[in-house]
């Protein structure tokens, strides 16, 4: 389906400079611009781009200056990378959605299949599973007996979601991703370690969205909680009894260790490792790699490193790490220096 420029413009609150009836079909990135294609500027270092892309349309942010004119109709907006979030939502809710449950998935008699729902073949739903209304259940996933699956959730291939496990609205589990599987919970014994078995759940609030081969653990009693509007990245493992706070993200690699609370609005990179049974407040920010060893309750604050302190003493930290040989070398030189007048001192006497 085709748009111009004027219908776009009208969509995200944009003005058109340039061609208003330009009309595009697809997205592409600014450097690999084609006519019909859609394109955006938002960081400063790919500006010389715009001048030479192919792309029909253009969004660049209100306050963007020209170095010279442009082949390409541009859409001034307030915000180019939010603009360019609505279209691309506004695509994807274009596609005709799957419907219908296929012959080869197997379907418990007692499960209750909503409408508009789609169950791909070898998928599988078991005894008292509640799957709501426009959901979409891909090849190979498995949702055992007594879980529940909100509305207009997509589960892809692969993904299992255990036993007495409660999903929410509009959620996205991506392939490989596992709800449920047992917390890491052992008594050590004479004769090794003794399973403590994990009899609570897992609960995925509305809007969250989770990425490839993640995994999040039932908790040993009650349930682990992923609040609403959480985003998390393939490769993230949130511990048994965890509750991770609303609109909280976290990168590839994060792990989290049980008993963990977890604020709202908190960021954290890749790699990053939390201690078990901290608390961590609202608005954490932490950088990749950094290994939080203990509660931020206050909340507001940035860090990095490992241990992780607050950014700024930890770019302080890292200029004197990088000149430690240098600084060690110094010491041995005054060391022996002050032995020498030692010894100089001690003849005087």
């Amino acid at each position: 389906m085709d748009f111009t420029a004027k219908q776009i413009a009208e969509f995200i609150q944009g003005t058109v400079e340039g061609d208003e009836n330009a009309t595009v079909y697809t997205f592409a990135k600014i450097e690999e611009g084609k006519p019909g294609a859609i394109s955006f500027l938002s960081n400063p270092k790919y500006t010389h781009y715009l001048y030479d892309t192919q792309s029909s349309i253009v969004l660049i942010d209100r306050t963007l200056k020209l170095g010279k004119e442009t082949r390409a109709t541009l859409i001034r907006v307030e915000n180019a990378y939010e603009a360019v979030a609505k279209l691309l939502t506004l695509y994807e809710a274009s596609k005709p959605k799957k419907k219908g449950i296929d012959t080869l998935a197997y379907i418990a008699p007692t499960a209750q299949i909503e409408e508009d729902c789609y169950i791909a073949a070898f998928a599988y739903i078991g005894e008292n599973v509640h799957i709501g209304k426009g959901t979409q259940v891909y090849p190979h996933t498995s949702v055992y007996d007594n879980a529940s699956v909100g509305e207009n959730c997509t589960l892809y291939s692969n993904v299992s979601v255990y036993h007495d496990c409660k999903i929410g609205n509009h959620v996205i589990l991506h392939s490989g991703c596992v709800i449920g599987a047992d917390g890491f919970g052992f008594a050590p014994s004479e004769n090794g370690y003794d399973k403590i078995p994990q009899i609570g759940i897992v609960t995925i609030e509305d809007n969250v969205e989770i990425g490839a081969n993640t995994c999040v653990d039932r908790s040993t009693m009650g349930s682990t909680y992923v609040r609403q509007g959480v985003k998390l990245d393939n490769l993230v493992q949130i511990a048994h009894n965890v509750e991770v706070g609303e609109n909280t993200v976290m990168s590839a690699q994060v792990g989290v260790a049980g008993s963990t609370k977890i604020g709202q609005w908190c960021m954290f990179g890749g790699q990053v490792g939390i201690a078990g049974h901290a608390v961590i407040g609202d608005r954490v920010m932490s950088g990749a790699q950094a290994g939080i060893a203990g509660s931020l309750r206050k909340g507001h604050i940035t860090v990095q490193g490992s241990p992780a302190i607050e950014a700024k003493n930890f770019a302080r930290s890292s200029v004197v790490y990088k000149n430690l040989p240098e600084m060690y070398s110094d010491v041995n030189r005054m060391k022996k220096e002050i032995e020498e007048l030692k010894e100089i001192l001690n003849k005087k006497k």
